[in-house]
Order: C-alpha cells, then sequence, then structure tokens
C-alpha cells in the first residue's frame, strides 16, 4: 500500500460507502491520504465509518445520498469544495430469475441504482474532477457486464450498461485531465450482496460460495480500486478484472467437494 502522504488535501468520493466494497474501499483510500466523503443511503452506517476512521487519524465525512436521486446528488456536488477521485461504487442485484419469469420491476431498480445512479453521480461531478487538474473515475462494474449467465439477465444488463457507460466516457472525454478506471470483480463474498440479491434468504446466499474455499473479499476488491487510483497520473488501468483463482469464467468455478 503506499504511504499516507500519496493523496494529501485531495479528496475522494465513494459511494455505496455503508459496506462490502464500498466501505473497504473508504479505508483504503483513507489510509492513502484522501479526505473520504462516505456516500450512502444509511446514515447510521456511513456516520459509524466516518468516526472509525478519524479515530484512526484519517479524514472522512459521511454523506446520505441516494444516488438514483438527481437533485439529492446535484445538491451533494454543490456542497463538495473539490472533489479529485470519484468512485462509483453504489449497485447491486435483485433476484436470479430466468428472462422468461424475471420481474421487470427487479430490472428497473438495478437499472437506476447500477446505470443511472452512475451517470447522477458521474456527471454532477465531472466539472470539479476536471478543475482538479487530475481527476480519477472508478467505475466499480462486475464480470457480470463482460459475460451472461443463466438467471442473471437482468443483473447483466445492468452491469453492461455501465460498462458501456465508461468506456464511452473515456472516449468522450479524451484529452482532458480526467481518467476512467473500471475495475470489473468475479465472485466475491460479502456480508450483503447475496443476501440482498435473494432477498435476505441465507441459505440461498450460501449457496452461491459453496465449495468455494476463497472467494475474492471486499479487501482484496478494495486494494485493486486503490492500487489503479493511485498510479502516476500518465496511467489509465482501463479496464481490469478480478476474479478467485478458483473462478475461471462466470460459469465455470471450481468448487470443493
Amino acid at each position: 500500500m503506499a504511504d499516507s502522504s500519496v493523496a494529501d488535501g485531495r479528496v475522494a468520493v465513494v459511494t455505496g460507502a455503508s459496506s462490502g466494497i464500498g466501505a473497504a474501499t473508504a479505508r483504503g483510500l483513507a489510509a492513502v491520504g484522501y479526505h473520504v466523503m462516505l456516500a450512502a443511503r444509511r446514515k447510521d452506517r456511513v456516520e459509524a465509518l466516518a468516526a472509525e476512521l478519524t479515530a484512526a487519524g484519517h479524514r472522512a465525512t459521511a454523506c446520505t445520498l441516494d444516488v438514483t436521486d438527481r437533485p439529492a446528488v446535484n445538491a451533494f456536488a454543490a456542497s463538495l469544495d473539490r472533489c479529485d477521485v470519484l468512485v462509483n461504487n453504489a449497485g447491486g442485484a435483485l433476484g436470479a430469475d430466468p428472462v422468461a419469469t424475471g420481474d421487470p420491476d427487479d430490472w428497473r431498480r438495478m437499472f437506476e441504482v447500477n446505470v443511472i445512479g452512475t451517470l447522477n453521480v458521474t456527471q454532477a461531478l465531472l466539472p470539479a474532477l476536471t478543475a482538479s487538474g487530475d481527476g480519477t473515475v472508478v467505475v466499480l462494474s462486475s464480470t457480470a457486464a463482460l459475460g451472461p449467465y443463466e438467471g442473471g439477465g437482468g443483473y447483466v444488463a445492468a452491469k453492461h450498461g455501465e460498462h458501456v457507460l465508461a468506456e464511452t466516457l473515456r472516449l468522450e472525454i479524451v484529452g482532458t485531465p480526467v481518467r476512467v478506471i473500471e475495475i470489473a470483480p468475479g465472485m466475491v463474498r460479502t456480508e450483503e450482496f447475496a443476501t440482498t440479491r435473494f432477498r435476505g434468504d441465507e441459505e440461498k446466499a450460501a449457496r452461491v460460495y459453496a465449495g468455494v474455499a476463497a472467494p475474492l473479499t471486499a479487501d482484496d476488491v478494495a486494494d485493486t480500486i486503490t492500487w489503479a487510483v493511485t498510479r502516476p497520473s500518465h496511467v489509465n488501468v482501463d479496464l481490469l478484472v478480478v476474479r478467485p483463482r478458483a473462478q475461471a469464467s462466470n460459469t465455470k468455478v471450481h468448487r470443493e467437494p
């Protein structure tokens, strides 16, 4: 990990910072010197994380924010004095039904959070990122963005949309002092992702990781994000796919008996 002076005085916004990869990324960026703006819907969670980071000698501010609420996103952006890094982490999956029987409301919600949420925050903060003279946009997509799997149609569609958003933005702002980095994790075991997907069904959530000795952790992905963000300014990590060793593809996973 880079030393704590790497980002002295710089500001990083992390969406979905209340748990999982978002919270771990906030810890990683705070540790290298960023003042981290913890943006998430759950006020108690981000306030607790801000208190934890502050007690450890880092700089962090809790910000209650729903990325699908554009007026709230605009107000949040207007409240910042500067922004050097944006990590678009807020997102998630709902359900695992086939396309034939999938709930359109689930698909709509996944698109709203993963795609429109990323669009809202990126649009609102892009002027500040550009004004910084050395900005970075991180889009946390998924290997689902790059290949379909059965039962994943809605999530795959949303994450592919987010992937294309990142690719298009990179084309459109080339020549400006802003990088666009996409991190696409494979199987990551966090405390909430699969449980939320299966609406609290712990048994179904556990089956996702059954027999996999070492899926990725939130810290693994956060370390990857922090590494990519802290590369020299001229180095753009366009797309980084990170999977556990046991996962060869979205549909090929080694499971111990």
